[in-house]
């Protein structure tokens, strides 16, 4: 170091390291003036979101993204062959959450209605005919053929399950004679499906099933009695008792995620499917689903510096990253699966302050993408954005069956 240079850093009679010492110290003051503060610059508001009667502005905008998608083929198969490289089953949930997101928006905005429809209508219409083309497989992981079904012949509830919903939500808005059959025979082979099982449990792959699946199910099989009238509440009430009695995480009282068709645990709570299995259940069981809402939320949610994420898994129940949690981020555990259906969770049960903290950190880590009157995450997938969109337009929908229900008799538990 030169005399010359000596004599500026020494300025004034301090010492280098006494300057630098002074630096850093500027420096972690300001850094912990700003820091709890830097969460404001990303938090958007909830009603942006999430709001009564119309989609809101940002929710509208994720919306014209994918209406955009199933009315553009090219753009559609160039999305589609991106998800479904990593994972055949986001192209299938995509389609479900959106088809149920549509139906949503239908009974929202009665004005949009035959243009929803249509999409509605170009979704299920092209999946059941992959499915017929391609068989169940094309939806499912590889894994599915690696091993022998127990029950024969094969059925996913995976996909038994999203496939009835869907046209269930589809006949709910406005029946379409052409559905009325498909709907009623997937039902048919849900409910053949779980009877097999002693913990009343359908397999989505060989010898496993997912309380995510069963409650899609459980769902779909409620809508279905609504529209056509037949009755299957014993077979949801017998699910219920058998799923308190069995398929419960003793010390979290949270519902496992992956058992096998004896009711056998192989995996324990995970966020990626209690937010949906929640959500399913409001609509048979309102009391145990906010009661596994509120298990799940205490377990799983947290906030920093007002950043809110959730977990995969509580505390007590440790586990390893896999497809649908996504990769974990150390330290504070952070789940991109539970963290995106927790959108979903928190819409449900009018959870604003949890709705606030993913909101933020969804827009300082998922780097929205504005296109015109377009928006989707450049950090997430077309199943990601599917979800949000789900989460923000839900409600109407299972307010509808709900009422349906209570009219024939069928009450939830409050």
């Amino acid at each position: 170091m030169t005399e010359k240079l000596k004599k500026i850093l020494n300025a004034g009679g301090v010492s280098l390291p006494k300057r630098i010492l002074v630096t850093a110290l500027a420096l972690l003051i300001a850094t912990a003036i700003w820091l709890p503060l830097l969460h404001l610059l990303y938090r958007p508001r909830v009603g942006d979101y999430f709001a009564e009667g119309k989609l809101p502005p940002r929710a509208r905008a994720l919306a014209e993204w994918h209406l955009d998608l199933w009315t553009n083929a090219e753009r559609r198969a160039e999305a589609i062959e991106r998800m479904r490289g990593s994972n055949a089953e986001w192209d299938f949930m995509g389609r479900t959450f959106l088809v149920l997101a549509l139906a949503n928006m239908s009974l929202r905005e009665p004005e949009e209605k035959d243009l929803y429809l249509e999409v509605m209508d170009t979704i299920i219409d092209e999946t059941l005919r992959l499915e017929k083309q391609e068989g169940m497989y094309f939806f499912l992981m590889p894994y599915a053929q690696d091993r022998p079904w127990v029950n024969q012949p094969p059925r996913s509830l995976f996909v038994d399950g999203e496939i009835a919903l869907m046209l269930g939500a589809r006949q709910t808005v406005e029946a379409r004679r052409e559905y009325a059959l498909p709907l009623a025979g997937r039902v048919d082979a849900i409910v053949r499906s779980m009877k097999k099982s002693p913990v009343l449990s359908g397999e989505s792959y060989p010898d496993e099933c997912w309380t995510f699946c069963n409650s899609v199910a459980l769902a779909a099989i409620r809508v279905s009695d609504t529209l056509d009238r037949r009755d299957h509440s014993a077979l949801v009430k017998r699910w219920l008792r058998i799923a308190r009695e069995r398929l419960v995480e003793k010390e979290t009282g949270l519902l496992i995620s992956e058992y096998t068709t004896g009711g056998y645990a192989m995996d324990g709570p995970e966020g990626s499917s209690l937010w949906m299995v929640a959500h399913c259940l409001s609509l048979v069981d309102e009391a145990f689903a906010r009661d596994q809402y509120e298990r799940a939320r205490r377990e799983l949610v947290r906030r920093v510096l007002g950043f809110g994420y959730a977990r995969e898994w509580p505390p007590s129940c440790p586990n390893t990253p896999d497809i649908d949690s996504g990769p974990i981020v150390p330290v504070l555990e952070i789940s991109p699966g539970s963290s995106g259906l927790a959108f979903l969770g928190a819409a449900t049960f009018g959870d604003t302050r949890t709705l606030s903290g993913l909101l933020t950190s969804l827009h300082y880590g998922g780097f929205p993408v504005r296109r015109g009157d377009r928006l989707r995450f450049a950090a997430s997938n077309q199943v990601g954005d599917a979800v949000l969109l789900y989460a923000a337009a839900q409600g109407p929908l299972w307010e509808v069956v709900r009422k349906k229900a209570r009219r024939l008799g069928w009450r939830t538990k409050r």
